[in-house]
Formats: C-alpha cells, sequence, structure tokens
C-alpha cells in the first residue's frame, strides 16, 4: 500500500493548497482582493478580448458553470465587462475594463513573488525541470 506522503494525487493537492495561500498572502499584502482564479480569467480577457464565458472556461481549464460565477464577481467589482454577442446572442462576450486593466497591471509583482515563493524549497536548476515535468505531467493529464 502507498503511504500517503508519497503518493503524487496527495502531494499535488498539498502544493496546490500551498500556492494558492501563497498567492492570497502575497496579493493580499500588495492591497489586492483577487484569488489565482480570478487573476487567471482576467489575464486570459485581457490578452483575448470579446471571448465568450465558455471559451476564457476552456483556456483556464475551469468547468463552464462555476466560471460564469468567477465572472459574475469580476463585474461586480467592476473588472470585467460583459455584453450580448452581435453574432450569438445567446453568448456574452468579455472585456477588460479600465479599472480591470490597472488591476491586473498592479497585482502583476505580487503574483510573480508568489510564484517565486512557491518554489523556494528548490535550487534554480531544479525549479527549471520541475517546471519542465510539471508541464509535460499537465499536458499528458489533458489529453
Amino acid at each position: 500500500m502507498l503511504e500517503l506522503w508519497e503518493m503524487p494525487g496527495h502531494l499535488i493537492r498539498r502544493l496546490h493548497q500551498a500556492s494558492v495561500s501563497l498567492f492570497l498572502e502575497e496579493v493580499g499584502a500588495a492591497g489586492h482582493t483577487l484569488t489565482p482564479v480570478q487573476f487567471a480569467a482576467m489575464c486570459v480577457i485581457r490578452a483575448n478580448p470579446g471571448l465568450d464565458q465558455a471559451t476564457l472556461a476552456g483556456l483556464i481549464a475551469y468547468d463552464r458553470v462555476t466560471i460564469g460565477g468567477v465572472v459574475d464577481r469580476l463585474v461586480q467589482k467592476g473588472f470585467v465587462r460583459r455584453r450580448t454577442s452581435a453574432r450569438d446572442r445567446r453568448a456574452r462576450e468579455l472585456a477588460l475594463s479600465e479599472a480591470g486593466e490597472d488591476a491586473v497591471e498592479a497585482a502583476t509583482p505580487a503574483v510573480r513573488h508568489a510564484q517565486v515563493r512557491m518554489l523556494d524549497g528548490l535550487e534554480p536548476d531544479e525549479r527549471e525541470v520541475f517546471l519542465r515535468l510539471l508541464t509535460k505531467a499537465t499536458a499528458a493529464a489533458n489529453d
């Protein structure tokens, strides 16, 4: 029987918990109230203005139902604008507001610092290998 502390799923879950905690700590200390998913959504919307919620969900690997709540909160904060698509009246197109642009810019240094802290226990060369293997394992899991 596998020991819990040697199970990849358990270790990945623990690292995810730590990464969310570090993200919230760094971003909160910088005076922002964004979650990791909200920040990811805003970055993707910024890079793809006019995309719809279903596409956003796919691009950040989030389920389509839950992304609606994420977008709702970003709209309430004034960071995202949502409008009915001229091409498909059922779809909602998303774009960052000026406040959303400012929020992404302002939070980015804290987010970058959190990313560095997440890998504090690794040497620089180990970080590179870890990220390469993590990317490879994630791609395989997505297939």
